[in-house]
């Protein structure tokens, strides 16, 4: 479980850790549809971090955190949980009318230090922390992470059941339905932060195909005063948002900041 949750830390670190505009890597979540229909739809979902989006060329997405929230807001179980060398996989079931919330949700600590002169990190639970680190470990700094990564699916029409805030962390509240979404249309969306607003957070969204362009061809924008923002979609596909925030609210005694992060994999479809 550890070590588990140590890669799973390394991939949210990986997407907090750096600019957004210059991330090499990025997690994600993918399912192999958004809408179903029928009263026995399953879905497959793809979980990674790679360098281009949904082409998995790096490292599996851990299953531990994995969270999956039915319409009626029932806590659900994946099926034929597979982790393979580049990706990890498994079925749903989604026999409920209405929307379900894909989520991995990481949280830990991660530390850095200098040994005999040289730089480590360190990675982990906040309770395994002080063993972690070696007793003669000098200019140690401990920060906090929390971060989200999501996809939507909705079997028949779209339900808010399952997309109530849980107020810890970053996360998304649609304003418009995650799997309503259509090119040249305008979605809105708010961000919170422990169950308020987020203000003042840039927001960036990348069409998915980025493995056959030579660009990224970000759009960003940032949230209101409420913490909303905006995206008119140029086009149909899947696209990968993103958010990212430190703040000072730690938990944990060590920590001197958090850092907060906040996926989704949205599918826009052609009018």
């Amino acid at each position: 479980m550890k070590h588990a949750f140590v890669r799973a830390a390394l991939g949210a670190a990986l997407a907090l850790a750096l600019p957004m505009a210059a991330q090499a890597h990025k997690m994600w979540m993918v399912p192999s549809a958004t809408v179903v229909s029928g009263d026995d739809a399953w879905v497959t979902v793809d979980a990674a971090v790679s360098n281009d989006l949904y082409y998995p060329d790096h490292f599996p997405a851990q299953l531990d955190q994995l969270v999956i929230t039915a319409p009626d807001g029932s806590t659900v179980q994946a099926e034929n949980e597979n982790k393979g060398k580049y990706r990890s996989t498994f079925d749903l079931a989604v026999p409920q009318k209405g929307t379900y919330r894909i989520a991995l949700v990481n949280q830990g600590v991660f530390a850095t230090y200098e040994l005999d002169g040289q730089k480590k990190r360190w990675r982990g639970n906040a309770t395994d922390l002080k063993a972690g680190l070696p007793a003669n470990a000098k200019n140690v700094e401990v920060n906090e992470m929390a971060s989200r990564v999501e996809t939507f699916v909705t079997q028949g029409s779209p339900s808010t059941g399952a997309l109530k805030p849980t107020g810890k962390g970053m996360e998304l509240v649609p304003v418009t339905a995650p799997n309503d979404l259509v090119s040249g249309e305008k979605a809105t969306f708010q961000l919170l932060v422990d169950g308020k607003p987020a203000a003042d957070v840039k927001v960036v969204a990348i069409d998915g195909a980025t493995r056959y362009r030579n660009a990224q061809d970000e759009m960003d924008t940032t949230t209101d005063k409420d913490g909303k923002f905006s995206f008119t979609w140029p086009a149909a596909g899947m696209y990968w948002v993103n958010a990212s925030a430190d703040d000072k609210k730690t938990s944990t005694k060590e920590a001197k900041q958090r850092r907060l992060g906040y996926t989704a994999t949205l599918e826009v479809l052609p009018q």
